[in-house]
């Protein structure tokens, strides 16, 4: 039969020794309501009677030992919805939350849209007049979204960066970052005599750099609306007034996506990451591009695990010219005390 811990009996504290477990009854630890800490303890609570493992009765609101059949708590809160779905399109027509809000949307995604289909709630087409009355609401509620100059410069500015992130497979936790910085340089008051896509263009290059996913500057130009120089000027504008701080890159970090890319095999990875090792030890990694010293050591990986790819494939994969694999990869076999020929 179930047990409540309030029917128990038990003696009073001034009854029992300090310390001692109270006959009949249990003690109870103090627990601060709503605090984290109280409910990781509660997920790995023991029962106090039997030291069996709770389980929670969301049903009835109840914490259940699931040997003894005590119920340790009751009348307990339910935070979680009241109605129940059993496939997603069922939860999406429940549910009365929208999405959570983005710092990729001008106004963070809390402003509404009317949908570009012209059909009424049946699905039905609607008349000529009502689809002339809902392209009028529709364009005034453009207007309403994007009522002010910086809101449109804004709105402009993160729809480029979306653009470009989607062209490169950037992720959109690095899309937030960028957005954070693009907020703060129109609210530092940045864009002034500089173009938005450039702007835009340096927020994701930033980006990517702070958050360790590589992505070089040509790579960032290849998909901009601006050329290279603009884009390097916007950044370091943004590094200085917003005080950034820019770790220098790690060549290692595009090892892994230049072997995908050249189909080299896991080994190689290894190796050209221990090449790289061992050439910052020697000091041949200062000032140099972190893309040329990438491609010229996975080069010189190939050598020496008999998985040679032409010089021409893999400057073509790190976006660097020959003459610079030509000049760093037997430097970076030095490094690993190997000489060429030998």
């Amino acid at each position: 039969m179930v047990r409540t811990l309030e029917h128990e009996t038990r003696r009073t504290e001034s009854e029992s020794e300090p310390g001692s477990r109270p006959e009949g009854g249990t003690r109870t630890k103090p627990e601060t309501e709503g605090s984290e800490a109280a409910s990781s303890r509660r997920e790995h609570e023991r029962c106090p009677e039997c030291g069996g493992t709770l389980t929670r009765a969301h049903a009835r609101g109840e914490t259940v030992c699931g040997d003894c059949g005590l119920v340790v708590r009751e009348n307990e809160i339910d935070h979680g919805p009241e109605w129940r779905a059993f496939d997603s399109a069922e939860r999406d027509r429940r549910s009365r939350v929208g999405a959570p809000t983005t710092r990729t949307l001008h106004d963070k995604g809390l402003s509404t849209a009317i949908d570009w289909r012209d059909e009424d709630a049946h699905g039905r087409s609607l008349v000529p007049e009502k689809r002339a009355r809902m392209d009028r609401l529709r364009r005034w509620q453009g207007r309403i979204r994007t009522s002010r100059a910086g809101e449109r410069t804004l709105r402009a500015a993160l729809g480029e960066i979306d653009r470009m992130a989607s062209a490169l497979g950037v992720p959109r936790p690095v899309r937030e970052v960028a957005s954070a910085i693009q907020r703060r340089a129109g609210a530092a008051d940045l864009l002034r005599g500089r173009s938005v896509e450039g702007i835009a263009s340096a927020a994701l290059y930033a980006a990517c750099r702070s958050e360790d996913v590589p992505r070089s500057l040509d790579e960032i130009t290849g998909v901009a609306q601006v050329g290279r120089t603009e884009i390097g000027r916007a950044y370091r504008h943004l590094v200085r007034e917003l005080d950034l701080e820019m770790a220098p890159t790690d060549p290692r970090a595009y090892v892994s996506r230049y072997c995908s890319a050249l189909d080299l095999p896991e080994g190689v990875r290894v190796k050209a990451e221990e090449v790289l090792e061992a050439a910052k030890a020697e000091g041949l990694l200062s000032g140099r591009s972190p893309t040329g010293s990438a491609a010229a050591a996975i080069y010189a990986a190939g050598l020496l695990c008999d998985e040679k790819r032409s010089q021409e494939a893999v400057a073509e994969v790190a976006e660097v010219t020959e003459v610079t694999i030509r000049n760093r990869y037997r430097e970076h076999l030095g490094a690993v005390g190997v000489i060429e020929g030998t």
